[in-house]
């Protein structure tokens, strides 16, 4: 079900038969992968959905159900795989997954060998990014959970391009078969530094590793084990970070007791016109949810850094701006000295106007 060919896309010409894989998009925050089947039913808090009616739909389309309640149905991409597959291990997301595609090196036609196969997040993206002609073989030393795998990958239709075996890596080795064969070798292993030299040996040369860790102290011993193998050796942390943008009035925000909140009132139609003149500012909030797979020890260290650097506030009202400036200081401050950090310095966080 999932596009195994980068040249041929699933579109919305593709229409769902029965037996296809369809994701079904309730909000935001609540998908869920689902079989079509001819007497198949989906009962949510939309109401009653039969899959008989999505049957030659288009993917992409809106249906409905007799409450009037709507779902979308969506290709299962591997971006949209990898929210909401079945976790039975910590996964990689897509901000991960992009990066490490990216420094792999990956493109149709090459061997990838991937040592610790968990709930199959990045096995989904590498199987589309050697199609139509390349191999994956990935590896986990749990074997229930390597059957697992396997019966997503018939699920989603990439057991033609992903093979998966049984073995510890980390005690045994990548098997001798594949020695000089491989063109990208990952690694997400507790210990990968055990697991290096036997990469070395299965990649062709100028072959790329990479090994993902969420401590530091799992990244400066991996690196003084690659020392020994391989060139040109970095080291990232990728963050991503979803923003909601909204356009509305500043004036929407009261000044109570020397802090900011919003005016829980609901807003009145203004009689002398004055309220819909009001310019709109364009805002912009982080999303609370910050899907990834991060240590706690990696993100303490990237929070600590930004206490040296300059943060910028910028918008259109310069004594709202002061106050927001003041009180997101002040709520700063309590949140690092309760934490036992050096508080932030004052002078680095500044004003600025946007030009007009």
């Amino acid at each position: 079900m999932l596009p195994i060919d980068p040249t041929n896309k699933l579109s919305l010409n593709r229409r769902i038969m029965e037996g296809d894989l369809v994701v079904v998009y309730e909000r935001y925050d609540s998908m869920k992968p689902v079989k079509v089947t001819e007497n198949g039913v989906l009962q949510n808090r939309f109401g009653v959905f039969k899959h008989s009616d999505w049957i030659g739909k288009a993917f992409g389309s809106k249906v409905f159900s007799s409450k009037g309640g709507f779902v979308y149905l969506l290709a299962p991409t591997p971006e949209l795989w990898t929210l909401v597959l079945s976790h039975r291990t910590q996964i990689l997301y897509i901000a991960d997954i992009s990066f490490v595609v990216m420094y792999l090196e990956i493109v149709p036609g090459c061997v990838v060998l991937e040592s610790g196969t968990g709930s199959g997040s990045l096995t989904t993206s590498l199987a589309r990014a050697v199609a139509p002609n390349g191999h994956v073989y990935t590896f986990d030393f749990h074997e229930e959970r390597a059957a697992s795998a396997r019966e997503d990958f018939e699920r989603t239709g990439l057991s033609s391009l992903v093979t998966v075996g049984v073995r510890d890596i980390q005690g045994e080795g990548f098997p001798d078969e594949f020695l000089g064969r491989a063109d990208s070798v990952f690694l997400d292993l507790p210990q990968p530094w055990l697991a290096i030299p036997s990469a070395s040996k299965v990649l062709q040369q100028d072959g790329v590793l990479c090994s993902f860790s969420p401590c530091i102290e799992q990244v400066q011993r991996s690196c003084e084990t690659l020392k020994s193998h391989f060139t040109d050796i970095r080291t990232f942390e990728v963050l991503l970070h979803a923003y909601e943008v909204r356009e509305g009035n500043l004036g929407s925000w009261q000044d109570s007791d020397g802090g900011l909140h919003k005016s829980n009132k609901k807003r009145q139609r203004s009689t002398n016109g004055l309220e819909s003149s009001k310019p709109k500012t364009v805002m912009a909030r982080r999303n609370g949810e910050t899907r990834g797979h991060t240590g706690e020890s990696m993100v303490l260290f990237q929070q600590l850094s930004l206490l040296d650097h300059t943060v910028i506030f910028s918008c259109s009202n310069s004594s709202f701006c002061r106050r927001l400036v003041g009180k997101f200081f002040e709520i700063l401050k309590h949140m690092y000295s309760n934490g036992g950090f050096k508080a932030p310095r004052r002078e680095n966080w500044k004003i600025c106007h946007p030009a007009t």
